[in-house]
Order: C-alpha cells, then sequence, then structure tokens
C-alpha cells in the first residue's frame, strides 16, 4: 500500500520552520493538503508559500484556545475536512533545577496540554481513518541531567497519545507518536555553528547509524503514519531516530554537553 495521502487535509502546529516545515513538506509531497499553522504568520506563509495552492497559512497561538478553534474553523472553510493532525510545536525552554512554577506551567501547556486541546478540537472533525500524530523525542525517554521540563513534558506527550488511541478507536481514529533523535534544524544547528558535519561527527557518538537525522527522514515516517498503510497501527510510539533508543548511550548528557566536550574534536 502506498504512502498517498490525497485527497486527505492536515494541520500541521508549529510548521513555520525546522521539523514542522519538513513534516509540512513531507506530507504535501505525498498529496495531503496543509494548514500550516505557526506561532510565526510570516514563517507560517512562507511554508505555505513554497507548498503552493495545495497549503494554507495560519497564524495562532495553540495555548490560546480561541485562536485554536478559529485556525480549525479557516482549515474547513478552505479544504472541508480534517484528516490529519501533527502536534509538532513545541518549547524548548528548560533550566532543569532552577525552573520555575511559571517557567513548568509555560512548557507543559505549549508541549502538552495544547496538543491535547488541539486533540480535543480536531477530533470531532476527523472521519473513520482520521490520525492524530504526537511528535515526541528520545528526550522523554531517558533521565537528562540538568533538564526536566523539556523530557517530563515528551513522556506525558506518549501517554497522551495512549490514551487518546484508546479513547478514539471506537471513533476509527488513530493516534501514534513518531519520536526523533538528534534531528538537524534550528536547535541542533545552532549548538554546530551550522557545520552539518560537526553535527555528524558528535551525533555519530549517540545515534547507531552514525549521524544526527535529516528533517525529510521524520517527515517520511510521520507520512506513513497517517497513511492508509499504517491502518493497523495505533497507541504506540514509532521510533526515528538512528538506533537511538536502541541503546540510550547518552550517558545522561544533554545535546549541549556533548556539543560542548566534543566540538573541538570534530
Amino acid at each position: 500500500m502506498a504512502m498517498q495521502l490525497s485527497p486527505k487535509v492536515a494541520i500541521v502546529t508549529g510548521s513555520g520552520q525546522g521539523l514542522g516545515a519538513d513534516i509540512a513538506r513531507g506530507l504535501a509531497g505525498q498529496g495531503a493538503r496543509v494548514a500550516v499553522l505557526d506561532l510565526n504568520g510570516a514563517r507560517a506563509q512562507a511554508v505555505a508559500a513554497e507548498l503552493g495552492a495545495a497549503a494554507l497559512a495560519i497564524e495562532a497561538d495553540i495555548t490560546d484556545d480561541v485562536q485554536v478553534a478559529s485556525a480549525v474553523g479557516l482549515t474547513l472553510e478552505r479544504f472541508g475536512r480534517i484528516d490529519i493532525l501533527v502536534n509538532c510545536a513545541c518549547s524548548y525552554a528548560d533550566r532543569g533545577l532552577a525552573s520555575s512554577r511559571d517557567e513548568w506551567l509555560a512548557a507543559l501547556n505549549v508541549n502538552l496540554v495544547s496538543a491535547a486541546l488541539c486533540a480535543q478540537q480536531v477530533a470531532p472533525h476527523l472521519p473513520r481513518g482520521g490520525v492524530i500524530v504526537n511528535i515526541g523525542s528520545v528526550g522523554g525517554k531517558f533521565g537528562a541531567a540538568g533538564r526536566l521540563l523539556y523530557p517530563a513534558s515528551k513522556a506525558a506527550l506518549m501517554q497522551l497519545t495512549r490514551s487518546l488511541a484508546a479513547t478514539l478507536a471506537p471513533q476509527g481514529v488513530r493516534a501514534v507518536t513518531v519520536s526523533p533523535a538528534w534531528t538537524w534544524g534550528p536547535s541542533v544547528e545552532q549548538m554546530a555553528g551550522g557545520d552539518r558535519a560537526k553535527a555528524d561527527a558528535i551525533g555519530a557518538h549517540l545515534h547507531p547509524l552514525g549521524r544526527v537525522g535529516h528533517g525529510a527522514e521524520v517527515a517520511a515516517a510521520v507520512a506513513f503514519v497517517c497513511s492508509d498503510a499504517a491502518s493497523w497501527v495505533t497507541g504506540c510510539d514509532l521510533p526515528v531516530d538512528g538506533g537511538y533508543s536502541m541503546t540510550g548511550p547518552d550517558q545522561g548528557q544533554s545535546p549541549r554537553a556533548w556539543f560542548e566536550r566534543l566540538g573541538s574534536e570534530a
């Protein structure tokens, strides 16, 4: 069975840049029409313009329920249906044990609560065969020295996926987590100083396949999960991580710690 997604319609949150934009491109490349939703309207417009007439740019803050409802309404008005929700928007802010209550609540609001409430607003419109994809992370599977907010939110997101899958199964709707490891994008690019070879050399210490990932590789996994080829797949996590979670060899250190330790050797 092919991953052809036409005439399905997807909403991808946080798709104005980085991995979210790669996922929007990947879904569009398989024939889906895509609502490119981002807090930054200019970024959303740029990605939608790249994708052409099959895309709709929406500027929205996913922590605002009114704006989420408006985004859902705009998508239905433009395309007449919604088949796929990809919760990709994410906050990486994390001061670990020093984080304040407000910082905890802000991070969880973006990474967990907003994903749940986007699902709440989209689910009534999903047909049988509809899919909710939550973008997880290897960060939600292991302890991470100096980081608490991001790992906790990603671990909770995987549990949200399982509960959504159980809740929506009678409706014929699936829910799946796709969890990347280090993937070339704004965060890793910044730590590597824009040097992809350096990122791959450092990433090789942690990923058995010997490099960091490409956003397009994660996008291909998301497209598979959203397709009829995955019609018997729900409630699980799909690692797209070059073998990272197979071994978990990061020694409890964050990517930044490894870049600082090994950056001069790459």
